[in-house]
């Protein structure tokens, strides 16, 4: 026991901010991408040393345009990173080239110390310590191996019972007391990385969200460590722990006294179980289980550049937005507006189907529906909000106006595609806007609006797919009718199906699309 901690897991915003400080700034390693465990729709990245030695690992659950947690009570609140005393001129040279605000040093628990803020705001400490060896350099790096960080010198938990949480951590986990201050209790293991255990009395509670810490991970030497302790806390009636195989260690979870997630991970069979040593972090890995999804789970997960590559520079406009780019892009832009309940990936899968060399612009809307995102606000199952839709439209009409100025859109190859909520809305703004949709296509549509202004449609094509048991198929034919009346060009299609879109739709969308020369 005592080995110290294994990885570091957090919460980030922002996939591509994340990956340029950790790897562009810090220097570490990419070691690892995945879809998650719990929900393989998330991407999870793993950094560390070149050969990704546990001790070293920092990992991120990337919520992408994720609401932001709370730092309190329950929970880690900063990270801290060993480097060489002789190298904290050098980061803090670093740190001003990369216009990174950083304070220091100063001096904390007798140590030499940097403190800067990750692009969420986490604390991360680069502590100067004598005697760790010098990670495993990797050819990316832009940081020489004499400065590089060593390993994971600590993290901070915050808790209202520091007496609890400390014995815990050394009862189950091998650390031990070395110092202490007024309001932190320092454990150290025999590898020589610590844990503060701050008093949080009177602080308020943690709550999860991007910009927080989600657990901290402590080695075990093999299975049956980790089954040892999963005994050890089951007899002595320790909050409900879980066990779990993920693939590259075998750990089981469980909240000290406190409430701060831990984790016990093995560290075996680590991080080059499925892939070389000179490829860790090149390729995309998902659970087992969800392995014959790869290609859609792909069009799903936030996209990313390496440090230095060219990437897509993402504009502050009216909706939360993602780009999906495919490796041969055609120059055609699909516009994705998803249905109540759905967000801005449901329709990454079926886009990506029905044009595979298409960019994708997937947007989530602004109105909620019991938490979930909708494109309007409704009073019942068929009443809507009209002054609503009226003004998320014209915000949609200047979304599109942003997006052709920022991202240099080409207005001729631009099309919009909605499904349900989102198709009502493309419908609504196409007549309360014209001109500005010319081309979309529309799946289980309905009218929305009570008084549909008169509009001049005639250089708009839609396509409208109706489901032939679809519970509001009885708006559709009024829709496509009230759209060609105000000139459009439309292709209306029923099938057999329901609400929910088919492979049917992929189908005809895809020759809709071809028809066109898109």
């Amino acid at each position: 026991m005592g080995a110290g901690i294994h990885h570091i897991t957090l919460i980030t915003r922002k996939v591509q901010a994340n990956v340029d400080f950790y790897v562009g700034f810090l220097g570490l390693r990419l070691v690892k991408q995945t879809g998650g465990y719990e929900d393989a729709t998330q991407l999870h990245l793993f950094y560390g040393d070149g050969a990704a030695k546990p001790g070293t690992l920092i990992t991120f659950l990337v919520w992408e345009d994720g609401g932001p947690g709370r730092i309190g009570h329950g929970q880690a609140s900063e990270i801290s990173l060993a480097i060489d005393p002789a190298s904290i001129g050098f980061w803090l040279t670093r740190a001003l080239s990369h216009h990174i605000e950083i304070s220091g040093p100063m001096e904390e628990m007798g140590e030499p110390t940097l403190r800067l803020k990750d692009p969420d705001g986490v604390i991360v400490k680069l502590v100067g310590v004598a005697g760790f060896p010098a990670p495993v350099d990797w050819d990316g790096s832009s940081v020489p191996v004499e400065h590089a960080i060593r390993r994971i010198r600590g993290a901070t938990i915050m808790t209202e019972v520091p007496e609890l949480t400390e014995s815990f951590i050394a009862k189950h986990f091998g650390y031990r007391p070395q110092t202490s201050t007024e309001f932190i209790r320092r454990l150290i293991s025999d590898s020589g990385d610590v844990v503060d255990i701050r008093d949080a009395k009177g602080f308020w509670s943690s709550a999860p969200g991007t910009g927080t810490i989600d657990h901290i991970a402590f080695r075990a030497q093999d299975v049956a460590e980790v089954e040892r302790v999963h005994g050890e806390l089951g007899s002595s009636n320790s909050s409900i722990t879980n066990v779990h195989d993920r693939k590259y260690f075998y750990s089981l979870y469980v909240r000290e006294p406190g409430g701060t997630l831990i984790e016990l991970a093995t560290d075996a069979p680590g991080m080059a179980v499925d892939e070389a040593l000179d490829e860790l972090g090149t390729h995309l890995f998902v659970p087992p289980d969800r392995a014959d999804k790869i290609d859609e789970l792909k069009t799903m997960l936030p996209q990313f550049a390496w440090p230095g590559e060219e990437r897509v520079i993402y504009r502050e406009l009216p909706f939360v937005h993602r780009f999906y780019t495919p490796e041969n892009a055609d120059g055609t832009t699909i516009v994705l507006l998803h249905g109540s309940g759905g967000n801005e990936t449901s329709l990454l899968p079926f886009a990506a189907k029905a044009a595979p060399n298409a960019t994708l612009l997937a947007l989530r809307g602004r109105a909620t529906d019991e938490g979930a995102p909708r494109w309007f606000r409704r009073f019942s199952a068929n009443k809507f909000d009209q002054a609503d839709i009226r003004s998320e439209a014209k915000a949609l009409v200047a979304f599109v106006e942003g997006a052709i100025e920022a991202y240099r859109l080409d207005p001729a190859k631009l099309v919009f595609l909605g499904h349900s909520n989102g198709a009502n809305m493309l419908a609504a703004a196409m007549l309360l806007h014209p001109g500005a949709i010319r081309r979309a296509a529309l799946l289980r549509a309905a009218m929305v609006l009570e008084q549909p202004p008169a509009a001049d449609l005639s250089d708009t094509e839609v396509l409208s797919i109706a489901g032939d048991v679809d519970v509001f198929s009885s708006f559709g034919p009024e829709l496509a009718d009230l759209l060609r009346d105000a000139g459009a060009e439309v292709d209306a299609r029923t099938i057999s199906s329901g609400h929910a879109f088919e492979a049917a739709d992929i189908e005809i969308v895809r020759d809709w699309l071809a028809a066109r020369n898109l």
